[in-house]
């Protein structure tokens, strides 16, 4: 048998720096929903003296430092896709240059509109997943990273290395409410990817042919079955 094939073989999927990233990448995208969502409905300031308090302002700094966390891991994530195991570059790489790549996608469809009896056996990425992630996370997340150093920038002034590598984006948008916005925007597109990506991991876990949740804990990809 195949190694996809066995209950006996599993199969190391996901390397210990993509896990790790996994779940910084997951808790910096929580707090920066939270955060981004009490900046643009700022909190009612307590009573006193402002100077005493500073709410927002350390609501705005635990923003900016989860927003380097995300980039700085994304950049790590990109390295580590030239560097890491097969199954590392499939966030960055859907194999659309494959046909059986394209019949796994269409019976992944297929399988969530209850076409088919049962889905396939996949090591890394369903196809589905695969150009989900690739599709809305990996161009979700630039988005995002860009739009919000632009603002970062707008913010540290000209001159700042901020200002220089994206200045180009609030004229590109046309002003700089309208990055505020489209970055606002941003944030819900990701919220509401990340609600659909949770229910899918869990609907797979229960339902599919093979682990989900223990694999981004231990990497490892077990199978249910010994049917190919």
């Amino acid at each position: 048998m195949s190694a996809i094939d066995s209950v006996q073989n599993p199969v190391y999927v996901y390397e210990r720096p993509v896990r790790l990233w996994h779940w910084v990448n997951a808790l910096a995208l929580v707090v920066l929903a939270v955060t981004g969502y009490l900046i643009a409905s700022p909190l009612v300031a307590p009573d006193g003296e402002a100077s005493e308090h500073y709410l927002m302002g350390y609501v705005r700094f635990v923003h900016f430092a989860a927003g380097y966390v995300l980039a700085v891991g994304f950049i790590g994530r990109v390295y580590w896709a030239l560097v890491g195991n097969q199954y590392a570059r499939e966030l960055f790489l859907p194999a659309i240059h494959r046909a059986e790549w394209w019949d796994g996608l269409w019976h992944e469809i297929k399988w969530y509109l209850f076409l088919v009896p049962e889905p396939r056996k996949h090591a890394g990425h369903n196809p589905l997943a695969n150009m989900a992630m690739f599709l809305f996370y990996v161009f979700g997340a630039l988005f995002m990273i860009v739009t919000g150093f632009a603002l970062y920038g707008e913010g540290l002034g000209q001159g700042s290395w901020t200002s220089r590598w994206f200045g180009w984006v609030i004229p590109l948008f046309g002003q700089s409410q309208d990055v505020h916005t489209w970055h606002h925007v941003g944030m819900w597109y990701l919220v509401v990817f990340t609600l659909i990506h949770v229910y899918v991991v869990i609907r797979e876990q229960r339902l599919s042919r093979q682990s989900m949740t223990s694999t981004m804990i231990d990497g490892w990809r077990s199978f249910r079955d010994d049917r190919p």
